[in-house]
């Protein structure tokens, strides 16, 4: 699993995660940011067409060497600086209570330890902060939720650690976030077991 994890997966990720319908959404996650932004997960840089130019700089935190070699096009075709900061989300080597912001698109899904992640997140946001995100996670339909829990352990070893059952507004709620604007809905063109999303933005309480 090594060789598709460092070096395949990545490539597909790229290609996947870049379509039309999951542009639009990256759009609408990173509209109204400024200042600096940590961005968890950062990848191939698939957000960096769609931050406002109020956006001075982007800690990244990104653990493939691969998505941060890939990302470098995207990188210079913007103003934005952007900095590798780290490659976990779960220990952000990050001054507390620093940022305006933080991003997430489709991240927390592939944390080991999400609630980690979380509070680290809250940590270095300045109180008021706010944390754009989208992910897909635990769908409120039983018979859809059935079939995430089933396809779950195999999913993940496919998808990089990919959980699909995940109660993101619950999870981001709970690390101390209060909750602004949160729309839930199934992705089009996605199968139901992965299309389930939740689109929002939550402030540091």
């Amino acid at each position: 699993m090594g060789i598709y994890r460092d070096r395949v997966l990545p490539r597909l990720q790229d290609k996947v995660m870049d379509r039309p319908d999951s542009r639009d959404i990256r759009a609408r996650v990173c509209a109204g940011l400024s200042g600096e932004v940590v961005e968890i997960g950062f990848g191939t840089g698939l957000n960096m067409p769609h931050y406002p130019a109020d956006v001075t700089r982007i800690a990244a935190v990104e653990p493939s060497a691969l998505c941060v070699r890939l990302a470098q096009s995207r990188i210079a075709e913007s103003t934005t600086e952007v900095s590798l900061v780290g490659l976990s989300g779960e220990s952000l080597a990050l001054p507390s209570a620093a940022y305006e912001a933080a991003v997430s698109t489709w991240t927390l899904c592939t944390i080991p330890d999400v609630e980690a992640a979380l509070a680290e997140v809250r940590r270095v946001l300045r109180p008021g902060g706010r944390f754009h995100f989208v992910e897909h996670g635990h769908a409120p339909d039983p018979a859809v939720a059935r079939w995430q829990r089933r396809i779950e352990p195999v999913w993940k070893r496919v998808a990089g650690g990919c959980h699909v059952s995940r109660p993101i507004g619950e999870l981001i709620e709970r690390a101390g976030f209060r909750m602004e604007a949160l729309d839930t809905y199934y992705q089009d063109g996605e199968p139901r077991v992965f299309g389930y999303t939740f689109e929002g933005v939550a402030t540091k309480s």
